[in-house]
């Protein structure tokens, strides 16, 4: 936390949670506008004749428009709502959970965002624009990128911004599909990713669950050959971490399959892998894509999660491999800190 901040906390500490109000109003404003005045009381769970005050007074600052469509944050509100985020991110001591999360798990990076998933839905969106940053500062042209689907996923690549300089970049699915909307599935995030990225994509037309004698003839086909080459050969890795219970079920497991997961202490899932809180793999999906060596070997790993109810299923990913950028919301990290 900055001087200012630390002065500000001892001499005048009812500005802080001020502050902290008002960054919540615009954080909504900017993710829903335009919005009117009683939907953003509902979305903030606080009373109408508050918010119209609050918006009166961001509206006098030139931070926001009122308009009959609802209200917008002005270009000058958009710049303050950037520049507030990293002094919210201090003011919350995100950089405290931060360092314990990392201890507790001994990786080698986290980011960790304010508030919880599993309490707002908005979470996403900004764990998801923290782990798009990332991506911007670590990709260069020449790299291949590799991309697992869902929604956390999906969430990341549309919140990077449109690059130029990258046309050598290629970005694979590094799984097959699993079903459910096509939005969420690998192959669709590649191609979008690749699209912002300015470069190029491959997609993989393989289902995530195939038998065994489907995939030795597939592994057999060049198409199939050389995006595993890829695979084996990836800069980034960029993947979500989902529960056993949740992915079981989106894979439609049967019942026997899945009591023998929870019977063995499956908690988490990451690129086809079941594993427990140890980092133990209980089950692998039977599918061509990325393999537990790979993942060992990629230069850069970027896991995202959201929500408390990951904790322990990201404390068992942690395990798999130490060098790691993990990026989770702060309902997560302080899950993480109680598991120890």
């Amino acid at each position: 936390m900055s001087s200012l901040l630390k002065l500000a906390k001892v001499v005048v500490p009812e500005v802080l949670p001020l502050l902290d109000k008002r960054f919540e109003i615009l954080r909504n404003i900017k993710y829903h506008g335009p919005i009117g005045r009683r939907s953003l009381a509902s979305s903030l769970s606080i009373g109408e004749r508050i918010i119209r005050a609050e918006v009166q007074v961001l509206q006098q600052q030139g931070l926001v428009n009122i308009q009959s469509s609802g209200i917008m944050l002005t270009p000058y509100g958009v710049e303050i709502y950037h520049q507030l985020e990293q002094m919210i991110h201090d003011i919350r001591g995100m950089q405290v959970l931060e360092a314990q999360v990392k201890d507790a798990l001994d990786i080698a990076q986290v980011i960790v965002i304010p508030g919880d998933w599993d309490q707002d839905s908005l979470v996403l969106r900004d764990v998801a624009k923290a782990a798009a940053g990332t991506i911007k500062d670590i990709v260069k042209d020449h790299m291949t990128i590799g991309v697992t689907g869902g929604k956390t996923i999906y969430q990341v690549m549309m919140e990077v911004s449109r690059q130029k300089g990258l046309p050598n970049t290629r970005v694979i699915p590094a799984r097959g599909g699993i079903g459910g909307s096509m939005e969420m599935q690998s192959n669709h995030i590649a191609a979008r990713l690749a699209e912002k990225l300015g470069g190029s994509y491959r997609l993989l037309h393989v289902p995530d669950n195939i038998s065994s004698n489907a995939k030795e003839s597939l592994m057999k086909e060049p198409e199939i050959l050389n995006l595993v080459a890829d695979l084996n050969a990836l800069d980034i890795l960029l993947f979500g971490i989902g529960r056993a219970d949740q992915m079981a079920r989106r894979r439609k497991l049967s019942d026997q399959e899945r009591k023998d997961l929870f019977d063995q202490g499956a908690v988490g899932e990451a690129f086809g892998y079941y594993f427990d809180v140890r980092g133990q793999i209980i089950k692998d999906s039977n599918t061509i894509g990325i393999s537990l060596d790979d993942y060992q070997r990629i230069p850069y790993a970027i896991a995202v999660a959201c929500g408390s109810g990951k904790a322990e299923a990201i404390h068992g990913l942690a395990a798999l491999r130490k060098e790691i950028i993990l990026v989770i919301d702060e309902g997560a990290a302080t899950k993480i800190i109680q598991l120890g």
